[in-house]
């Protein structure tokens, strides 16, 4: 009998082809996520679980399935909807798909920071409400990235991938703070700092990093009072990075001057939410890896994760 594997979400072909050739596969027949009990029901017997990051495997989920389970294979760079602890006490092997969505989170960062800076959605509000009249020299001005510094917070593959992207752009300075220098940064010329002087001299400042016990609350309203009145923050990594409350304060009082954000807490953001009060921040519902090009490949990392665990 082969062995079965359980995916929790319709993905790319690819993937799935992959698995076909190999296991007894089925699919929630879904975009939505599945519901937590009908999961329970479908990961009995199972030899491997395809999952994504919408999807909570408990220590409830990993009882259903049962002693057969070898696997569990996200569909993500994140690992903390997985109860990583339980699975390593129970001899499940965790994968991710880390190398994959690197280009399109820096890709989607750079796009934010546009957004943001030139305000472009106010732009588009504006035409779609009818008040698009004369050109007035005054009317929805941004600024420019040209001779402006950029601060990036994380110099892994994503913010390396943001900072290569923006220096076209005629940045004066790029600034970074990580655990460690990187030795491919000096390619880009980019420097090594401290986070405080990252965000004392940073007029945009990009947040790349994972998120950590160290980076949790990394920005807080003691950071936000460190940055220039006029800097502009961009988050596409994990919201827990920042202090949700004390980054609305600190847009609401001008203590900076606005954000984008691809990610927050919760997700999705509830309508009543006071950051979506704000004119001076633009959210996106996590579009970080949202291409077909990266959503085929993580299918497919994660339909060899599952080989590579079950064939060993």
């Amino acid at each position: 009998m082969k062995p079965k594997v359980y995916v929790t979400r319709i993905v790319h072909e690819e993937g799935l082809n992959i698995l076909r050739e190999k296991y007894e596969v089925e699919v929630w027949n879904s975009d939505d996520v599945i519901p937590h009990d009908e999961l329970k029901k479908h990961v009995k017997g199972i030899s491997a679980l395809f999952c994504t990051i919408a999807d909570q495997i408990d220590s409830e989920i990993l009882d259903a399935a049962g002693e057969n389970l070898k696997v569990v294979a996200t569909m993500s760079v994140g690992t903390h909807h997985i109860n990583v602890k339980d699975c390593k006490k129970r001899g499940i092997q965790v994968t991710n798909t880390p190398d994959v969505a690197s280009d399109s989170a820096a890709e989607l960062t750079v796009a934010l920071l546009l957004l943001t800076t030139r305000r472009c959605l106010e732009g588009i509000e504006a035409v779609e409400k009818g008040e698009w009249g004369k050109w007035k020299p005054m009317w929805i001005l941004g600024t420019e990235s040209v001779n402006r510094t950029i601060g990036i917070i994380g110099m892994g593959r994503v913010g390396f991938g943001v900072a290569r992207r923006m220096k076209p752009f005629g940045v004066s300075r790029i600034l970074y703070n990580d655990v460690a220098p990187s030795s491919f940064a000096a390619d880009i010329d980019a420097e090594f700092c401290s986070l405080d002087q990252l965000l004392t001299e940073s007029d945009i400042v990009c947040i790349c990093c994972a998120l950590t016990p160290q980076t949790e609350n990394l920005i807080d309203k003691a950071a936000f009072h460190k940055m220039k009145s006029n800097a502009v923050l961009i988050n596409t990594s994990r919201a827990a990075v920042i202090d949700q409350e004390a980054l609305y304060e600190s847009l609401k009082n001008g203590v900076i001057h606005s954000a984008g954000l691809d990610v927050t807490n919760p997700e999705p953001l509830p309508k009543d939410h006071p950051l979506l009060t704000l004119d001076n921040c633009i959210i996106l519902p996590h579009l970080g890896t949202n291409t077909s090009e990266t959503r085929a490949s993580m299918s497919i990392n994660t339909a060899l994760n599952i080989v590579a665990v079950l064939d060993s």
